[in-house]
């Protein structure tokens, strides 16, 4: 026997999908294509009544909120966007499974206005999953921008399911796009529903089919799951096999097989998009038009923004103005951070001895953990809260898609997919983030190049190191323009960029072989960015999670370096022996044995590599505060510090292994050690071979001098 109703319902919401829906709930799916902002009407309609969560046995993350109407409650759940029913990707396969099998109330399929013909396939396609769908025109403003006009209620009785113009942005047929939902979910609506037909011929196997279907499974829409066999979809059909009884769908299966023997599948697949497209067509000639206006033609940024002259040096003079305006944003709040957070150490050192607290107690808790802490959050969180919003504003924007779009091409010539310049952005805020972000990449073998390259990108945790030694080494106070340690940390990002690439190819030609795949990027018009929502998700979601991380990570690892600074084997503590060991490696290299066993150490979290560093310099056996950047750089120089060490020192950040979490992340996103060992392994191999070439240079040069 097929699944009862209950049952589908019971399991597949709270038990498959992770959709705890409570009594006098109903369950609402949120689906669209990328770009059309389908998380827009989400925060919309629920708010701050929201959450993010895992699909069971999926790394992929999906969004959930509630919010009440009149006598209702509703919960939301946002589906990763996706073009088509017909999925390749991860996050599009788990959006398709929630929609053919999760048994939703309503699906919400969210269309941007100013290219509504383009997204009516998806709304197709789930009308013949179900008649409780609701079709949400989002953009409309942007669509009067460009003088399109379209006649929703006409639109509404073509299709006989709801039709809502809003803008959700500016709120605009919100209140409309509720009363829908509830009309919907509730079954109070009642529209002449009117999905796409076929020809008599294929009707008739249809038809065929149904009565097999209808007595199997009862409680699965009869008209789809018969024209989902007869299409023939493979992926389609192993989720039917995760929800359904395999017995009974193997036999319906072999029937419809031997009814459409001598048909053409691919062809069969090929006329059923054809019936969507002339649908959407016609929805576009006789629905939708577009006024004629005399004003004049107004310029295009694209042409400018994307150009093959222009695109890149616009890319990177953004980035270095977003660096520049972190250098100098962060100096103040950071001086004050620090001074308040090692004055506040001094306080609790004077409880401590007041305390009579033993002083090994003291050491673990005050000299390594707390100045640990102090350190990565005056270090960090400033930059930080700079970088993340004014990250976020071009991501509101609409200017990041047109960044990958300037790469695509680099990326094809290099083999590996053209959204891996996505993550690398994403791996500007975080590494981790970006690993996470290689999701959205469909091919397994282009989601491991990207996994494993998204290192060189230099993550916020680098950052500092970054400013300050580029700060100490590349401008002084002569004169030289405060703007040069932007411009240095740019070249070494672009540096970091022509590696990910280099490292990127030979991948592909090695151990992962194989061709690259194309993909479609939608550009979406530039729109005026949500000033508070920026703030608010680079903030809250970003900066402080991120630091949260960094915290949980540094604090253990500082009371570990105290414990191995303070451990003595004759008349060196560990940390020492391990400096004496390492130094003739490091200098091999240009730079010494403090500086690599700084990194070692770094490993749990990249901000606390240059107090790990100071510590050795200083050997205080403790982390130091350092009065001021003069101060910083005169230390340095006391240990042999040239221009090649500060260089080779800031090469080594910027390609050496990820950190704990980062690696962590891979092995939880690949289900591999193999993959994350590789991950810390090709970074350490490519940042020795850089330092050393750069040294043998420098080496050269001062020969030849």
């Amino acid at each position: 026997m097929g699944l009862t109703f209950e049952s589908t319902r019971n399991k597949s919401l709270k038990d498959m999908f992770n959709v705890e829906a409570k009594k006098n709930t109903s369950v609402i799916a949120l689906a669209g294509n990328p770009n059309t902002g389908k998380s827009t009407i989400f925060n919309s309609l629920t708010g701050l009544h929201q959450h993010t969560g895992n699909w069971p046995g999926k790394t992929v993350v999906n969004a959930r909120g509630n919010y009440s109407y009149k006598d209702r409650d509703f919960l939301i759940v946002d589906l990763p966007g996706t073009y088509s029913l017909f999925a390749s990707s991860t996050e599009e396969a788990v959006a398709r499974d929630f929609i053919c099998f999760g048994n939703p109330d309503a699906i919400v399929v969210v269309t941007d206005a100013t290219c509504l013909e383009r997204n009516l396939n998806l709304v197709f396609q789930v009308m013949e999953i179900t008649s409780n769908v609701i079709l949400c025109i989002n953009l409309i403003d942007e669509a009067k921008k460009k003088n399109i006009i379209i006649d929703g209620s006409a639109i509404e009785k073509r299709l006989g399911i709801p039709v809502i113009m809003c803008a959700a942005r500016s709120n605009i047929g919100m209140e409309e796009l509720k009363e829908a939902i509830y009309n919907t979910a509730l079954n109070k609506v009642h529209l002449n529903y009117n999905p796409i037909t076929y020809d008599e011929d294929m009707e008739n196997i249809i038809n065929e089919i149904k009565q097999k279907v209808e007595k199997n499974f009862p409680n699965v829409n009869s008209r789809w799951f018969s024209i989902r066999l007869i299409d023939g979809n493979d992926s389609l059909f192993h989720s039917m096999e995760k929800y359904l009884d395999r017995n009974l769908l193997y036999d319906v299966k072999k029937f419809a097989d031997e009814l459409c023997s001598d048909m053409d599948k691919e062809a069969l697949r090929d006329y059923i998009t054809e019936q969507n497209y002339k649908l959407a067509e016609s929805i576009k000639s006789n629905y939708i038009k577009k006024e004629s206006t005399n004003s004049a033609k107004k310029i295009n940024p694209d042409t400018i923004i994307t150009s093959k002259r222009y695109g890149i040096p616009l890319m990177l003079l953004m980035l270095c103005a977003i660096l520049w305006i972190t250098i100098k944003g962060a100096n103040v709040p950071s001086n004050i951070l620090s001074k308040l957070l090692f004055g506040f150490g001094d306080v609790l050192t004077r409880w401590f001895n007041e305390a009579n607290a033993p002083d090994w107690l003291q050491g673990i808790l005050i000299l390594g953990v707390y100045r640990t802490l102090a350190w990565v959050i005056s270090v960090m969180l400033p930059p930080m809260a700079i970088f993340f919003p004014l990250f976020t504003l071009l991501e509101d924007i609409g200017y990041l898609p047109r960044v990958a779009f300037n790469m695509d091409h680099l990326f094809k010539k290099a083999c590996a997919h053209g959204k891996q310049c996505l993550t690398m952005c994403m791996g500007l805020g975080c590494n981790a983030a970006g690993v996470i972000g290689c999701r959205i990449i469909d091919s397994p073998r282009e989601k491991l190049i990207a996994t494993v390259t998204n290192n060189f990108v230099p993550c916020n945790g680098r950052f500092p190191t970054l400013i300050i030694i580029s700060s100490l080494f590349f401008v002084s106070t002569a004169g030289i323009p405060q703007i040069v340690p932007a411009v240095v940390i740019t070249l070494l990002i672009l540096f970091g960029i022509c590696i990910t690439l280099a490292v990127s190819y030979i991948l592909s030609k090695t151990i992962l072989k194989g061709v690259s795949s194309t993909f479609t990027l939608e550009l979406p018009p530039y729109r005026r960015p949500q000033v508070g929502r920026v703030i608010y998700t680079s903030i809250i979601d970003r900066t402080i999670f991120v630091l949260w991380r960094a915290v949980v990570v540094a604090a253990p690892a500082g009371a570990i370096i105290w414990i191995l600074s303070n451990i003595y084997l004759g008349n060196a503590s560990v940390i020492e022996h391990v400096v004496v060991f390492l130094d003739p490696l490091g200098k091999f290299i240009g730079l010494d044995g403090c500086i690599l066993v700084a990194f070692i150490l770094g490993l749990p979290a990249n901000e606390i590599v240059l107090p790990i560093l100071l510590m050795l310099y200083l050997s205080t056996n403790t982390m130091v505060d350092v009065d001021s950047i003069l101060s910083l750089k005169q230390i340095f120089l006391n240990h042999n510090w040239t221009y090649l060490t500060a260089l080779n020192t800031m090469l080594f950040s910027l390609l050496h292994w990820p950190c704990a979490t980062t690696l962590l992340t891979i092995k939880k996103e690949t289900g591999s050690i193999r993959w994350m060992i590789l991950s810390a392994l090709i970074p350490l191999a490519v940042a020795f071979t850089v330092c050393l070439f750069t040294t043998l240079i420098y080496n050269g040069i001062l020969m030849i001098i």
